[in-house]
C-alpha cells in the first residue's frame, strides 16, 4: 500500500505530498479540514504549516491526522489494488517533473 512519506504545506490549505513509491501529489486540503479537531488548523497558517508525514499519513501537533487513505485515494483503495497509481484527479507527478 502507498504511504505518505514526506509533506510539504504549500499556499492556502494545500499540500504537496511525496509517497512511498516516489510520485508527488498535491491536495487542496480545506474540504477535509471541518469540525472543532481541525478548526485551528483551517484558520490558522501557522498551525497548519506545521503538518509533517509520520506513520504514512499526515500529521499536526495535538494528534491531529488525515487518513492516508483519504489524501492518497479519496476513501479506500480498491481491494488487492493497494499499489495502484492515485486517480488522476491528484495530479500525479514524479519527483523529476
Amino acid at each position: 500500500m502507498l504511504e505518505i512519506k514526506r509533506a510539504d504545506p504549500l499556499e492556502g490549505r494545500t499540500v504537496r505530498l511525496t509517497l512511498s513509491d516516489g510520485s508527488i501529489v498535491e491536495r487542496d486540503l480545506t474540504d477535509l479540514l471541518h469540525g472543532p479537531i481541525f478548526e485551528r488548523i483551517a484558520a490558522d497558517d501557522t498551525v497548519f504549516r506545521r503538518v509533517r508525514a509520520e506513520g504514512g499519513t499526515i500529521v499536526w501537533p495535538g494528534d491531529v491526522d488525515l487518513a492516508p487513505e483519504t489524501l492518497i485515494w479519496d476513501g479506500s483503495p480498491p481491494q488487492g489494488e493497494g499499489t495502484r497509481r492515485p486517480p488522476p484527479f491528484l495530479r500525479p507527478r514524479r519527483p523529476s517533473d
